[in-house]
């Protein structure tokens, strides 16, 4: 027998009974605010043809999903049993039926995680599933979420306006010709959609097929990129065509925080090793940090904020990268520093007001040493939400506590889901809203704010900070 799935009204809150009935008070009012999803990396293909088809359920929520494959490859689960592609083309498993079982027979191993929060909200209130997943269930809920997806009513679309999206922004290469976006604007939709800049792939020297990528640079912008001079001009030419597209915020990606500006003659020297083949790790580190300080300067003069996101080294798992590509859930957290780092970048234009810096980190140390400080002084600098590993309900708890006395939350960015998990965006953001009415309602009962002042701290961190933030 089944056993039901349940979506208690009160979860998240607590542990006390005043403090959940004074956080549920504060977090009804927010509830059905519409949704600032101004950074995530939902592919915008899914709202530019409105009869977009999902595939099957495991298209949809497995196979494009490394929050998921992660964990159960962490339980000795072949990710070619889960259907995921190799680099070689060799046999995967086809059968969606067969993969979805599995994850199901394996969904235990998401009890307590952020993602089983997640899909657990997922299939309740986006699929209507009223019975826990498990091996016994899995394929009655696969025909359930099957006949669901290819309602009319689940087009893409439509679950953007079921959902409240009031803005959703993508993650987009600097090459990209933005053809989808431009079709979203032609087709009289009305949702908003708008792309973001992403210039890591010509940037950063060290990154795979560069030398591909500039010459795509140089051919979608019709500047010849053979020299840093003109590669400049390219960037600067595709920020502004992503800007007339739209585009309210850059992002970039960076193993750390280091800045250091480099001369005209010293860049162009690098750039030339690089365009032969000849530049060095230390050249690509040297001109990644060089490069942050270009894009602030640029933002300074076009106005699209600049998101940075620091401490990931990516493709840990050098055997897997080989067979899977990237991003495959190898991707593991290290160590941060700010301080230093980006001193040459604040001065240049730390004190500019025409500069908002986001700062992302996956050190939980730097919140209260060095980010919250920084945000706390600095005009130019936001912090953004938990990111990545830390976007969790105790990630949040913790970043509230070591970021906002020495911050205050109006020097924090709000809330973005970044996900590529489509269906997911409400229940992430639910539990942003969910985990800041917790923490407000603790701070009333102890007296460090007041009702009024928690209320509006609570509409802020729900919906007008991000707002505010990405100029939206």
């Amino acid at each position: 027998m089944s056993t039901p799935l349940t979506l208690p009204a009160d979860r998240y809150f607590g542990p006390g009974d005043r403090q959940k009935a004074l956080a549920r008070e504060l977090y009804e009012p927010v509830a059905g605010l519409p949704l600032i999803c101004p950074h995530g990396h939902v592919d915008p293909r899914l709202l530019a043809d409105p009869d977009y088809d999902f595939g099957s359920p495991v298209d949809l929520l497995i196979i494009p999903d490394h929050y998921i494959f992660r964990m159960l490859y962490s339980q000795g689960v072949a990710l070619e049993d889960l259907g995921i592609p190799r680099q070689d083309g060799a046999p995967v498993e086809r059968d969606h039926r067969k993969i979805w079982q599995t994850f199901a027979e394996h969904f235990y191993l998401f009890r307590a995680t952020p993602t089983g929060i997640w899909l657990n909200q997922e299939l309740y209130e986006v699929f209507g599933v009223r019975e826990k997943l498990d091996g016994a269930t899995a394929q009655a809920i696969y025909d359930q979420i099957a006949a669901r997806i290819a309602a009319p009513e689940f087009r893409p679309r439509r679950l953007f306006e079921q959902f409240n999206i009031e803005v959703l922004c993508t993650t987009d290469a600097a090459t990209d010709p933005l053809d989808h976006h431009r079709a979203i604007r032609e087709s009289g939709w009305a949702g908003c959609v708008r792309p973001t800049f992403r210039p890591d792939a010509v940037v950063n020297l060290d990154a795979e097929g560069w030398r591909a990528n500039i010459d795509r640079l140089s051919a979608i912008s019709g500047i010849e990129v053979t020299g840093y001079a003109a590669f400049i001009r390219a960037l600067e030419d595709r920020r502004a065509f992503f800007k007339a597209m739209g585009a309210r915020a850059t992002d970039h990606a960076a193993l750390t925080a280091q800045t250091g500006p480099l001369g005209e003659r010293e860049a162009d020297a690098i750039f030339g090793r690089a365009l032969r083949g000849e530049a060095t790790a230390e050249d690509a580190a040297r001109f990644t940090g060089h490069m942050l300080i270009e894009m602030a300067r640029m933002s300074v003069e076009d106005g699209l904020v600049m998101q940075l996101h620091v401490g990931s080294w990516r493709n840990h798992n050098r055997a897997l990268f080989e067979r899977f590509g990237r991003d495959k859930g190898a991707d593991i957290p290290i160590r941060g520093e700010f301080t230093r780092a980006l001193l040459p970048l604040l001065d240049a234009y730390g004190n500019d007001p025409r500069l908002t810096l986001i700062l992302f980190t996956l050190d939980e140390t730097t919140y209260a040493r060095e980010l919250a400080p920084l945000a706390g002084h600095y005009p130019a600098i936001k912090i953004g939400p938990p990111w990545w590993f830390n976007d969790s309900l105790n990630g949040m708890a913790r970043y509230f506590d070591q970021v906002v006395e020495t911050a205050g939350i109006y020097n924090t960015a709000g809330f973005n889901d970044d996900t590529r998990a489509y269906p997911s965006i409400p229940a992430r953001h639910d539990v942003w809203r969910r985990a800041s009415a917790n923490w407000l309602a603790g701070l009333v009962l102890r007296g460090i704010v007041d009702r009024e002042g928690a209320a509006a701290m609570m509409g802020d961190l729900a919906y007008g900070l991000a707002k505010r933030a990405y100029h939206l």
